[in-house]
């Protein structure tokens, strides 16, 4: 009986504080059955963001950070949303990609909690996490709860890059943007047709 308690009491204490921000170092999530594999071509999905547009994720043809996270408007996801909006700016600009943040709620979750935090990127609503099975999400706490991870896509959509970290909500947005820096400097730099006329 004691165990029993001792197990329980760890479970609760585990899965409340999945949802809590903490200063841990970041933790890189290799590839593993369990989770789209660095090189694959995402899965193609189309989901209504909180306005009731329809995002399709083989129509971006730029690079593209999809995000996982558990649920709307619990602490540690509200500091990871927070942290990616105030970046999306940087992220469009910089490098030239776009941000979507999935999880299993419906659309009217999204819409309240995008309201709440004034998002102005991409929400989208996976009733049913077909989506989030479809990308092999790995889950969290023993399996108890949704997982938290982001994938860095390249315009073609391949996986260049997975970052999962149930605990550190707000350490997904700089290693989604680190990732990008490497792509974008793995690009040949662009040519002027023109310079061989001038030089």
């Amino acid at each position: 009986m004691t165990w029993t308690k001792t197990a329980i009491c760890w479970l609760l204490a585990t899965s409340v504080s999945a949802f809590v921000p903490s200063k841990q170092h970041p933790t890189f999530s290799p590839s593993s059955s369990l989770n789209l594999a660095i090189g694959d071509t995402a899965p193609d999905f189309s989901l209504l963001d909180q306005n009731g547009k329809t995002v399709v994720r083989s129509s971006i043809k730029k690079p593209l950070i999809v995000y996982f996270y558990p649920a709307d408007s619990t602490p540690g996801c509200t500091v990871q949303a927070e942290s990616f909006n105030e970046q999306v700016e940087e992220i469009k600009k910089t490098y030239g990609a776009e941000l979507v943040g999935i999880s299993g709620q419906d659309v009217e979750s999204k819409q309240a909690f995008a309201k709440e935090l004034g998002l102005t990127f991409s929400i989208l609503a996976d009733n049913g996490d077909n989506v989030r099975k479809s990308f092999n999400v790995p889950k969290a706490a023993l399996g108890f709860l949704p997982g938290r991870v982001t994938y860095v896509l390249d315009k073609a959509g391949k996986c260049i890059f997975q970052y999962d970290n149930l605990v550190d909500a707000k350490s997904h947005v700089e290693a989604a943007k680190d990732a990008l820096a490497e792509l974008k400097a793995s690009q040949p730099a662009p040519t002027n047709p023109f310079a061989s006329l001038f030089g």
